[in-house]
């Protein structure tokens, strides 16, 4: 592991020791909203069948799937590599079944399903997750997507054969033909040394297109359709005899139960009275306490309004060789050394990664809290075959770091909300937005300050607990439902020609004036903004025709004509009748009424965008957004 002198020495000066030298491993500073810190995935290949076994024609492999919003069960595909395809016939419908067998496990897929399709995923070939196209349910059922399928007692009285399945606690489906992202945590049954079962299978979590579904929901043997004995280890199957569905980006991660365990640790407690943030010469300080612990709890040394600075040094006893993350969370600075790498340190959150070979190795936990408040501290860890945990999480049970808060939320329940924030939009604070919440539950968030659509989402409008519960802490508002981002940098552009590269900021040269915006009886906000000699006024309003979309209305007032950048995605693909699917968020856009404008399709900076260039005069556009 090659060495960082650079971050070697800073190291050195804020802990004062000399003696040593430290060498660096592989780290990440992170923010709250950044993606899922994690080790690699295994994933299925998709190159051909190879990864499961054999069965009936039904299931390919092909390059690409579409499937027309109108026609049920249908698809329409191409020739090449990356998608599982199910098509199902008379004479073909086997199920599929991995080549690999599972215990725990936590597996992630893009799964798309046809007007009114229908398949699921067992688990260890027994445990259901339904598959459904249910876009629109307003009260999801155990057999909508993302359900856990019903039990099956074929000798109760008619109509009472099923029992336990379990509804998704909100309907998070998208539009028939979209892509949409499944994520499950499963845990198999297990069974003592005679073979006796000693705990039912259970789901950690279901979660669809990022909304949770199902919590520790435990299931007391196989679900209708499934095996019925039940076993420690068995492939996952899909159901391939109900209807047709598309899979791509299958991947997973086998988990066991080892930890990692601690051992020979000192912990030695410092006093912090000028309130340092840092660790420069915390050794200096007053040593208040040094006594041998068996675990590492840190919150349990501190009282409310007290600073201090800790010092754990012991023994990791490593269960498994491989690569293993570190992700820490706290209000302060924390460092943590194995055998002399540094491999987290943060004033926040932070994470790293870094091998360590089976057996003892030496580590060093610095906690710093300068604050008379925010007690908080998390140490997560991960490693081959060990699913992600607090190490804190036997010595902090039953201590309650935080009150509980009861979350503050706009609902858009009897009149539209219109609501300023702070917003995360791709792992970006934006500073400028408006987010808007209709009582037919669609909302929207626009910046103010490129006069763009940032994102959409369905569901319940706003949670502000972390703007306005005591001072706030990012200082941003969240959305409750499940999101769909759109490009959200610029909007509007003047271009020389339809080659010329979008610009990627405003400036001077951009001539863009932000004007605010007015608002309709219906207190839906009309957006306003010029560009050079073009005025335009931008409103986004609940659709009508469909069942989750938005329909964004442009007004152009201008005496040269403008650009107009509709949508960007890793593909752009077009229907009839001048609908586009635009993937990588996965969601639709019907350009249908507007017959006289035409759009246009490029590739750039490895991206596709669609775009419209708008004549001079008075102009209007409009198109629906559908997810």
């Amino acid at each position: 592991m090659k060495k960082n002198i650079f971050y070697c020495l800073v190291f050195l000066l804020m802990v004062s020791c000399g003696k040593e030298e430290h060498k660096s491993v592989e780290k990440k500073a992170s923010t709250e909203k950044d993606a899922e810190i994690s080790l690699p995935f295994s994933t299925i290949e998709l190159n051909d069948l190879a990864g499961f076994k054999a069965t009936s024609s039904n299931w390919k492999i092909v390059g690409n799937a579409i499937a027309d919003r109108n026609k049920e069960k249908t698809f329409t595909a191409t020739e090449g590599v990356g998608i599982l395809l199910n098509t199902p016939n008379k004479e073909a419908k086997g199920n599929i079944f991995s080549n690999f067998e599972h215990g725990d496990i936590e597996l992630e897929l893009d799964v798309m399903m046809p007007l009114g399709s229908n398949s699921g995923i067992y688990f260890q070939g027994r445990y259901e997750v339904q598959l459904f196209d249910s876009w629109g349910v307003t009260a999801p059922k155990y057999n909508d997507i993302g359900g856990i399928y019903q039990r099956w007692n074929k000798e109760a009285a008619k109509g009472k054969e099923g029992y336990e399945g379990h509804a998704p606690m909100v309907n998070a489906s998208k539009a028939p033909g979209l892509w949409q992202h499944l994520k499950v945590i499963f845990h198999a049954p297990k069974f003592n040394s005679e073979g006796k079962k000693t705990k039912n299978a259970w789901f950690e979590e279901v979660l669809l297109n990022g909304v949770l579904l199902h919590k520790n929901v435990e299931v007391t043997g196989a679900t209708r359709g499934g095996k019925a004995k039940e076993v420690a280890t068995a492939p996952f199957m899909i159901q391939g005899d109900h209807g047709a569905v598309a899979f791509k980006n299958i991947k997973y991660k086998l988990y066991g139960n080892k930890k990692i365990g601690i051992k020979e640790t000192t912990l030695k407690v410092y006093d912090n009275p000028d309130k340092s943030r840092g660790l420069k010469k915390y050794e200096e300080r007053k040593l208040i306490q040094e006594i041998k612990v068996d675990s590492i709890s840190p919150l349990v040394r501190f009282k409310p309004n007290v600073q201090h600075t800790l010092n754990y040094t012991g023994q990791f006893d490593i269960p498994t060789t491989g690569e293993y993350l570190f992700d820490v969370n706290v209000y302060g600075t924390a460092v943590l050394i194995i055998d002399n790498d540094t491999v987290v340190n943060t004033g926040g959150i932070g994470s790293g990664k870094v091998k360590l070979q089976k057996g003892i190795v030496n580590y060093t936990l610095l906690y710093n809290k300068p604050y008379p408040w925010g007690l908080q501290f998390d140490l997560y860890v991960e490693g081959p075959e060990i699913q992600r945990y607090s190490v804190l999480e036997t010595s902090m049970a039953g201590i309650n770091k935080n009150k509980t808060i009861k979350p503050i939320v706009i609902d858009a329940t009897t009149e539209n909300q219109i609501q300023r924030c702070f917003l995360f939009h791709k792992g970006t604070k934006r500073t400028h937005v408006i987010t808007v919440g209709f009582i037919e539950k669609l909302n929207f968030a626009y910046d103010l300050s490129s006069a763009s659509l940032l994102q959409v989402w369905g569901g319940d409008f706003l949670e502000t607990t972390d703007m306005w519960h005591s001072r706030g802490k990012e200082q941003v508002g969240s959305p409750r439902g499940f999101i769909v981002s759109a490009n959200g940098n610029i909007d509007f552009a003047v271009l020389e020609n339809e080659n010329q590269d979008w610009p990627s900021e405003i400036n001077e040269e951009t001539n863009f004036k932000q004007k605010g915006y007015k608002l309709d009886k219906n207190q839906i906000p009309e957006f306003l903004c010029s560009i050079n000699d073009v005025e335009i006024a931008d409103k986004i309003i609940a659709s009508t025709k469909e069942k989750r979309a938005v329909e964004r209305i442009i007004h152009i007032d201008g005496k040269s004509a403008i650009w107009h950048k509709i949508a960007v995605g890793e593909s752009i693909e077009k229907l009839p009748n001048n609908i586009f699917i635009i993937n990588s968020e996965s969601y639709y856009v019907d350009f249908s009424g507007n017959n006289t404008l035409e759009t246009i399709t490029r590739s750039k900076g490895g991206k596709e965008e669609l775009l419209v260039k708008i004549p001079a005069g008075k102009q209007t556009i409009n198109y629906t957004i559908i997810w």
